[in-house]
């Protein structure tokens, strides 16, 4: 069994080396010693949340502390080609399941989309505590996978903000019902076509809320540059698109059959 993870917050790791003992503190200790009860000589992982990661031995514990003694520390880079789900605002919280499901698939950031159609606003005070809560969601979903990367949440944005998102992107789907083409060969198609080495890519995976993306905002979107693609032969839901997606894509990417770097 896999060691459980604790974030220690980016730059934490930096100076550390093998042998040395690393100090966790605050909710993060507290979780680890009195909810999973590590006790001294238990195995744990300790992530900065930006790639680094310790493993190492427990040989202290307290309900403020936990003092672990380093025996590896790896660095995990980030892919070449980069998953960006963009989630529909969406009632009943969906669209939180949506990024909770994607993050432990291996989405690497999120983007809040306030589309024609979302019930769901996010405005004022509202909106930030809606995007700390999306945060949350992900840094926890990022722990149950045991990862040393917590995915971005960026900042929400309404459709134009989107619009020029797709036209920054390497390349940007709509995830689509009335789409012809099947997502797995837009996927393969733009994979040949493009350059085998560069700069990093990232790719939008775009869902809309229950009631559908809009005709207009699937217009705009297509006039930036993204296309449409289908799934499958079922019609799912918001919360369901975006990490059917994300495995599709990662198959196609290769991303799960390469080794932990």
């Amino acid at each position: 069994m896999s060691n459980p993870v604790f974030f220690s917050g980016a730059g934490s790791l930096d100076q550390l080396v093998p042998g040395a003992r690393y100090t966790l503190q605050g909710p993060e200790a507290r979780h680890a010693v009195t909810v999973k009860r590590l006790a001294p000589g238990e195995s744990v992982d300790i992530a900065d949340g930006a790639g680094k990661r310790l493993t190492g031995t427990v040989v202290a514990a307290s309900p403020a502390e936990l003092t672990v003694e380093c025996a590896e520390l790896a660095v995990e880079h980030q892919p070449d080609i980069r998953l960006v789900l963009v989630q529909a605002l969406a009632k009943g919280d969906r669209d939180e399941l949506a990024v909770e499901t994607a993050t432990e698939l291996g989405i690497d950031a999120v983007i809040p989309w306030q589309s024609e159609r979302s019930i769901v606003r996010w405005k004022g005070e509202r909106a930030a505590k809606a995007h700390a809560k999306w945060q949350s969601v992900v840094t926890a979903a990022a722990k149950q996978a045991r990862r040393a990367w917590i995915p971005e949440v960026r900042a929400a944005v309404e459709t134009p903000g989107l619009v020029a998102a797709v036209a920054a992107a390497d390349l940007a789907v709509i995830l689509h019902e009335n789409a012809v083409r099947p997502l797995r060969s837009v996927l393969e198609a733009w994979q040949a076509a493009a350059p085998a080495a560069g700069p990093p890519r990232e790719i939008l995976l775009i869902v809309g809320p229950e009631g559908g993306i809009s005709p207009r905002e699937v217009t705009r979107l297509c006039d930036a540059g993204a296309v449409t693609a289908l799934l499958g032969n079922h019609v799912l839901r918001s919360s369901t698109a975006g990490p059917a997606a994300v495995v599709l894509a990662s198959d196609v990417l290769g991303r799960w059959s390469a080794a932990r770097a």
